[in-house]
Formats: structure tokens, C-alpha cells, sequence
């Protein structure tokens, strides 16, 4: 059987009007979405996208009009640009789970590069576990969506989280500072905390989209069990019963809690997303309200 596609079509025509936002500013760098509509000294043409109620109409290519009785808009490019860069957690952590919050963060991931894409943004998308994977960039407009979700469909999860060495080596690969959207479940058995922080403090603003299971905040298990760490294969045998879930349940609030303050604090965002949560709604909800796209 043929798997289902990463994204719908129906959902990616939703997507059109929308456009990834940052707070931060980044002296002599623009957004792919701060365009100018008329031709000029410095400026592209690089593509057209469809006009939406509210669109500047002096941005329309009439020409096209008259041919095809649509509207659509001019889009150029602007140099140089904010990096846009997806960091996507490719950790045996992130298999886990009733619903595959590896499959998950794919499809948010594929969600956000289309956006970045119809926008003129340029996407890096890369992949990490216990180091940097091969990255992907993609640039210049939506009809380099199709490349994008292959790669991200060729991804598997595997692997040791180690954001101590994975931030390392993103300051001496990405030395331009820019928006870093990082799509994971945060989990590694030393610490995420301070490596997030030092991303800040180099001057990149975070995006941090925590993808949780509901079998991560509430296991439904109880009695006597055997558990198995995804990533290290290490064993712990514990005795669990609904005093100890709440337990549970208090400590990984109390965790994503301290995720969401390193983005505050750091003038980023944070959105908390359970996997029950559909792509869509996840979108146009949280992400949206906390106003990291618009």
C-alpha cells in the first residue's frame, strides 16, 4: 500500500496567504515575505501566488488577468535574506508514541517549508540526533516544495539526542544569525536547556515546537514494568500505579514548562503540541496565536 502523502493538497491551498514571522530584528538582513511589488534596481522576479482578499491590487499581473480571468500576484526577491532553518529531531525518541510524533514533526515541518516557500523564504531544513545530519535548502519559490518533502520523507528516526554537540556544531555551520524553528519532543538524557540557551545567546531567535504523544504526558500502564529507553536500549524495571502517574504527569508539565520559558525569555515562542492535535489545527491555532505565522 502506498503511504499517505506528508501534506494534502487541499491543506497546502489553505496555506497560501500565510507567512512565517520573526520579532527579532537582523540589521541588513529582510524576510522572504517583505517583498517589493514593482521591478527595480536590485530586485527578481521569481514567481507568482494567487491573490487573496486583502492583497495589494497594485501587485497583480494584469496581462495575466486578461488571459486567464485570475488574479495573481507578482512576487520578487530581496537580498540578502533572513535564514529561515527548521531544526527536525530525527531521535529513536521521536518514533515512539500511538501516533508517531516522528511522522508528526515531518508533516509540521513540510507545512512550515511550503509557507516559507510561497513567501520567497529560504528554508534549510536539518536534521539532528546526536549530531547534525545532512541538511536541505530550498529557496525560490513553491516548485521547490516537491524536493523538500522528499527529503523529508527519506528521513528515519534513530538514534541518541545530544543537543549539547548539535548546537556545537549549528554555530560553526550556520554562523548567520536568523529564525530557528526547532520541531521535537526535547527529550535528552543530559540536558536541553542550557544548549537552547546558548542558541539564544548567539542571537538566533527560537521557534521551539515541543511534539509530545499523550502516552508521553499520561502512560496508560500500570503494575510491574519493563521499560526500554528508545534511544540508549538501557532497562528499568518500576511499579506504577495512578499515584505515581500523577506524579509523571506533574514532572513532564513541569518540564515543558521550563522549555516554553527559555523561548519567552529569549523574546522566541513556544507552542505545545500533542499529537492528537491535527497539522491543521495546530496551524492555524497555537502557532498562529503565539503569532509565529500570520
Amino acid at each position: 500500500m502506498k503511504p499517505a502523502p506528508l501534506i494534502d493538497s487541499a491543506f497546502l491551498e489553505k496555506l497560501e496567504r500565510l507567512a512565517i514571522q520573526w520579532q527579532k530584528s537582523f540589521p541588513g538582513l529582510v524576510g522572504g515575505h517583505n517583498i517589493s511589488h514593482f521591478a527595480g534596481p536590485g530586485q527578481e522576479f521569481l514567481d507568482h501566488r494567487q491573490f487573496h482578499h486583502g492583497d495589494d491590487l497594485r501587485a497583480v499581473n494584469w496581462r495575466a488577468y486578461l488571459r486567464l480571468e485570475k488574479l495573481f500576484l507578482k512576487m520578487f526577491q530581496v537580498e540578502p535574506r533572513i535564514p529561515v532553518r527548521v531544526l527536525l529531531d530525527c531521535s529513536g525518541s521521536m518514533a515512539t508514541g500511538g501516533v508517531s510524533k516522528f511522522d508528526y514533526a515531518r508533516r509540521l515541518a513540510a507545512a512550515l517549508c511550503y509557507i516559507g516557500l510561497v513567501r520567497l523564504d529560504t528554508i534549510s531544513i536539518q536534521p539532528f540526533a546526536e549530531n547534525l545530519g545532512d541538511s536541505f535548502v530550498c529557496g525560490g519559490g513553491r516548485h521547490r516544495f516537491i524536493p523538500a518533502v522528499n527529503f523529508l520523507e527519506g528521513l528515519k528516526p534513530s538514534g541518541r539526542t545530544n543537543y549539547f554537540e548539535v548546537a556545537r556544531q549549528f554555530i560553526t555551520k550556520y554562523p548567520q544569525r536568523g529564525l530557528l524553528i526547532i520541531i521535537s519532543d526535547f527529550l535528552d538524557e543530559h540536558d536541553c536547556e542550557r544548549p537552547l540557551q546558548f542558541l539564544a545567546d548567539f542571537g538566533h531567535e527560537l521557534m521551539l515546537l515541543h511534539v509530545w504523544d499523550q502516552e508521553d504526558r499520561e502512560p496508560p500502564w500500570e503494575g510491574q514494568l519493563d521499560l526500554t529507553d528508545a534511544e540508549t536500549g538501557g532497562m528499568l524495571e518500576i511499579g506504577f500505579d495512578d499515584a505515581a502517574r500523577r506524579h509523571y504527569t506533574q514532572a513532564f508539565d513541569e518540564f515543558s514548562r521550563s522549555i516554553q520559558r527559555i523561548g519567552l525569555r529569549n523574546s522566541g515562542r513556544y507552542v505545545g503540541l500533542s499529537t492528537a492535535t491535527t497539522i491543521e489545527e495546530a496551524v492555524f491555532g497555537p502557532i498562529a496565536r503565539t503569532g509565529g505565522i500570520q
